[in-house]
């Protein structure tokens, strides 16, 4: 099994034989000792301006096996590659009905293809649009348009993150991530997430691949109807039976839930139907924006647009004395700030970057974390907290814009938009003092946050930065509580999965999740005839 050498510290502009000769000498191998070499992942090291440079580890594989274990062995810089692909248990055990799949993001992509590949032709049912319908409905949203409540930013096929980033980072550790890495790549992903610290994808190239995944899933019998929200299922003694989409309904072996962290309808179905759920912590807050030119400053001091430096971004936090904290999250380099409503008369917004992340401004959610405590401790409280606030961003904006203001403003309590960060919110904004849509306690953790950063960041402290509100859609308010075996405590074949049934945070963790549940599921059932 290959090994991995971390920790190869090299300057900017080492090449990839510098790098690779690095690690050799520091393995203390011979070139002829080596079956196979490969840089496996590749960070940047910013924290000292004056001593920038990138971090890499290595794949390498030995022609002597006990070699390899040998140096594991030693611990340190050194450590085994945990396998990438997956290997199925699958069960002869034969159910009538069809695997049926909720929702087309990456948990339910991840789960339908692993199906497919396997014989199981899922049946996957999305609310909103393909993802060229979806487009169109979005830019004509995004253009003044009336808002599609049934496919938009957070509904169609893709799911949320379709409109995003493609971001690809993730906190959890597992060897799924490397297959979901390699299955983006397989279908027109840039090689490069294989080794980058932080892989994206672009909103741009996105669309194109989740298009070619879903034609594999087709050409190997699996079966997708866009605009076919699941209304309604039926529970017999402790099983799903069938699955009610549209005026249409279909026998069911499997119900998995992936419908993402916005399926506020699903939710109160699952409720009505006494399906076992729990509020979960989540955040809200708004979008900040800065100049590109002023995050990389900030971050690169004299090395600022050295073309050998990846576009500029940051993670940041801060924790009040009572717990409650700050951050920045979903942090888009060159992005902007788009319209991201599912609800009619609410404003929320999210941001985006294509590839090339080459735009102007860089924005990033601010974001405080709420609880049960803040807003009750019904499964459905922390979804009705969060609507309230787009609602109250609909009522002091006026409905089309969005509410906005410089940081200099929020600080001072008044609206101001005379700035040089111009907003990139599409459907425009409009200044108001945000303090008018958010709980006291949000607003003042804000503050908190917003003057702690100021001190980590040099950009933070600039108060030309806009603010512009609500992020509320994080993560999912609510988590469907399921068992070891990953079915819902209210049913056995009813499986919660991905971001909305609050097991997983971005697209990485959704398809992995996703990944996890196909594969329980082919242990309970054979694949139909």
């Amino acid at each position: 099994m290959p090994i991995i050498v971390n920790q190869i510290k090299c300057p900017l502009e080492a090449s990839e034989p510098e790098v690779i000769e690095k690690a050799l000498k520091l393995a203390g191998l011979k070139k002829s000792a080596v079956r196979s070499v490969q840089i496996h992942k590749t960070s940047l090291d910013a924290r000292k301006q004056s001593d920038i440079c990138f971090v890499h580890s290595v794949f390498i594989s030995l022609a002597d096996s006990s070699r390899e274990r040998e140096l594991c062995e030693k611990g340190g810089c050194f450590s085994y590659v945990s396998p990438s692909g997956i290997e199925p248990e699958i069960s002869d055990k034969k159910k009538n009905g069809r695997v049926c799949i909720a929702g087309f993001g990456p948990a339910g992509i991840f789960c339908g293809m692993v199906l497919a590949e396997y014989g199981y032709r899922p049946l996957i049912l999305e609310k909103g649009e393909d993802i060229d319908r979806r487009t169109e409905s979005v830019n004509n949203y995004w253009k003044g348009g009336a808002l599609n409540t049934c496919s938009n930013v957070q509904f169609g096929e893709g799911g949320a993150g379709t409109f995003s980033d493609g971001k690809l980072t993730t906190r959890i550790k597992d060897p799924l991530c490397r297959y979901v890495l390699e299955q983006f790549v397989r279908f027109g992903a840039p090689e490069e997430i294989l080794s980058k610290a932080k892989p994206h994808i672009g909103t741009d190239n996105l669309r194109d691949i989740i298009k070619k995944m879903r034609a594999r899933i087709i050409s190997m019998g699996g079966e997708i109807r866009f605009s076919s929200e699941v209304k309604d299922f039926t529970v017999i003694g402790s099983s799903v039976s069938s699955v009610g989409f549209g005026s249409e309904s279909a026998e069911c072996s499997a119900l998995v839930l992936a419908t993402g962290h916005s399926a506020r309808d699903t939710f109160e179905m699952l409720a009505a139907k006494q399906i076992f759920m729990e509020p979960k912590p989540f955040s809200v807050g708004a979008r900040i924006e800065h100049l590109q030119t002023d995050v990389e400053e900030s971050l690169y001091g004299n090395n600022a647009g050295n073309p050998l430096l990846p576009k500029g971004e940051y993670q940041l936090s801060y924790r009040r004395r009572d717990g409650r904290a700050a951050y920045t999250f979903c942090m888009c380099p060159g992005g902007v700030v788009v319209p991201a409503a599912s609800e009619e008369e609410t404003i929320v917004t999210n941001g985006m970057s294509e590839f090339a992340r080459n735009g102007k401004n860089a924005n990033a959610a601010l974001a405080v974390s709420v609880t049960p405590a803040d807003y009750g401790y019904s499964p459905l409280d922390g979804m009705y907290f969060a609507r309230k606030i787009e609602q109250n961003a609909f009522k002091a904006s006026g409905g089309i814009c969005a509410p906005a203001t410089t940081v200099r403003g929020f600080l001072n309590s008044k609206p101001d938009l005379n700035t040089k960060v111009a907003p990139s919110y599409a459907r425009g904004t409009v200044p108001c003092e945000l303090r008018r849509i958010f709980p006291e306690f949000i607003t003042e953790t804000m503050t908190e946050g917003l003057r702690a950063f100021s001190g980590k960041m040099r950009c933070f402290g600039d108060e030309n930065a806009v603010l512009t509100a609500p992020e509320t859609r994080t993560s999912s308010p609510v988590r469907i509580t399921r068992t070891e075996n990953l079915n819902s405590l209210s049913a056995e074949n009813l499986f919660p999965c991905g971001e909305g049934a609050g097991y997983a945070g971005g697209i990485m963790s959704a398809a992995v999740d996703g990944i996890k549940v196909a594969l329980e599921i082919m242990k309970r059932q054979a694949p139909p005839d």
